[in-house]
């Protein structure tokens, strides 16, 4: 792969045999689409994140391209090609394909995306950018966010194409903009938040400029709109150091503006009421829940980790005694995640279990250190639903006391919960806890149709099932008569 830069240092030489590797894998099917361009009189280069993870040595099968040809030249040359075309981009300039190809002895399938030459921005007030295309590439890389985005490898010749000085930042683990961050930052705010994400994805440092041009152009990011702002805030989270692009946004003030709810755990202390900073704990938190992640990023649980006390500065009091309290943080918590996630748009679904995760988080200590009945244990599960083993983890990784003693007898309390959940789950169907009679058993015995009284029925004897464990459709009778007896 050519490089007119012959006196890099020994990092870049090693990145580009990484990236020679990784172009080979997935030459035969970027080869082939590359000579179908080059006979339609057209170019396409590889570029951006596909190019700089081929650097890195990790470029899977989801395959960035860039071309002078126009999208419906695009689709005129790809639709022979593929096996299926999507025309979902198509008004920012992208075509979308699939292509299976054989690699090795091994039938791989690609998701490709081929985007025209452009350049975008926004103007002062709008959500969404005016895109414009461009003939060269160079111009198209100078709009792209960071200089180890803005590379790209021309095909079919594989010829490195790297104007802004990519391949060094991305040897010394830097992030910088092709051009100067503020234009960068005017033409997309978006770009700030990114920042923040591939800080987080890559464990870069992002560089002094860019993080001055952060703070200084904050408030833009309040014309993106709520669903680019959540998708970004999801990368960032699910990524491997989401601790580093987290305390970037806090930093810069960007968070005042997307999750103002963050920088407001960073609650002021002073000689006479000490208390933890809940920040660092929430934090904390969120890396120990990653800790104990078994199935690959949990969103719904690295979104409960982190916003689990944000209920905490709304509740704090300071006591007589010298105390701080944060009385029903967690039942205001847990509203607040509610406002806050419906903001940013996230799922219905998503929102309740997150809500729900942080109004159970405190639900363990509530038991204190005693034996706990098997009541308390069906509450617990039955409250907890299909979020208990997120509960688990949550709860676990709120421990972050450096008192080994306290750590280890919290740790030894839950394990001990958890133990009681297992040999009741043994006995009974702790996950699917109901009454022993279903609506129809209970409008015979007690000879009243449909209505109010029904439901009130039905949880009473939810909740004696809860306290007492099965009791059969007999005793469960004789407890619904004896109730209704009592309402007169």
């Amino acid at each position: 792969m050519p490089n007119a830069n012959e006196d890099k240092p020994r990092e870049l030489s090693q990145a580009q045999r990484r990236a020679v590797s990784e172009l080979l894998r997935v030459s035969p099917a970027a080869d082939d689409l590359a000579r179908r361009f080059e006979e339609a009189g057209h170019s396409l280069a590889l570029v951006g994140g596909s190019v700089r993870d081929a650097l890195l040595g990790r470029l899977g099968n989801d395959l960035d391209f860039t071309t002078d040809a126009r999208p419906e030249q695009v689709l005129r040359i790809v639709r022979p090609w593929a096996d299926a075309v999507w025309e979902v981009g198509i008004a920012f300039g992208t075509v979308g394909c699939q292509k299976r190809a054989v690699v090795a002895g091994e039938e791989l399938t690609f998701e490709i995306e081929i985007t025209t030459y452009r350049s975008e921005a926004y103007d002062r007030t709008s959500r969404k950018p005016e895109v414009s295309y461009g003939d060269a590439i160079e111009d198209d890389l100078v709009r792209r966010d960071f200089t180890v985005n803005a590379m790209a490898v021309a095909l079919p010749q594989k010829a490195f194409v790297d104007p802004y000085g990519g391949l060094e930042d991305l040897a010394a683990l830097v992030l910088r903009t092709p051009g100067t961050p503020e234009a960068s930052f005017s033409d997309d705010p978006l770009r700030m938040m990114r920042a923040a994400r591939f800080a987080a994805q890559l464990d870069f440092d992002v560089a002094p400029e860019v993080v001055a041009a952060m703070t200084e152009m904050a408030e833009r990011i309040t014309i993106v709109s709520a669903e680019r702002v959540r998708d970004e805030l999801n990368k960032l989270l699910l990524a491997a150091h989401p601790r580093k692009g987290l305390t970037l946004l806090v930093d810069t003030g960007l968070a005042a503006h997307v999750l103002p709810e963050l920088p407001a755990l960073r609650l002021e202390s002073d000689e006479h009421h000490r208390h933890k900073d809940v920040y660092e704990h929430s934090l904390t938190v969120l890396e120990q829940a990653i800790d104990l992640e078994e199935d690959g990023p949990d969103l719904t649980l690295r979104l409960a980790a982190l916003l689990h006390d944000i209920g905490k500065p709304r509740t704090r009091r300071f006591e007589k005694d010298g105390r701080v309290s944060f009385h029903h943080h967690e039942v205001v918590g847990a509203k607040m995640v509610k406002k806050r996630m419906t903001a940013l748009k996230y799922a219905n679904e998503l929102v309740k279990d997150v809500s729900r995760l942080v109004e159970l988080h405190l639900r363990f200590h509530g038991y204190g250190t005693g034996e706990w009945t098997d009541s308390a244990v069906r509450r617990y599960v039955r409250d907890a639903g299909p979020q208990l083993s997120r509960l688990h983890k949550l709860t676990r990784s709120d421990c972050t006391t450096r008192n080994k003693r306290k750590a280890s007898a919290l740790s030894r309390a839950y394990d001990g919960l958890e133990e009681r959940i297992a040999q009741l789950q043994e006995q009974e169907e702790l996950d699917a806890i109901r009454p022993d009679l279903d609506g129809n058993q209970i409008m015979r015995i007690l000879g009243v149709g449909p209505g109010p009284v029904i439901g009130k029925a039905y949880a009473f004897l939810l909740d004696q099932r809860l306290e007492h464990g099965p009791m059969g459709e007999e005793a469960a009778a004789a407890a619904l008569k004896e109730w209704w007896a009592a309402q007169g």
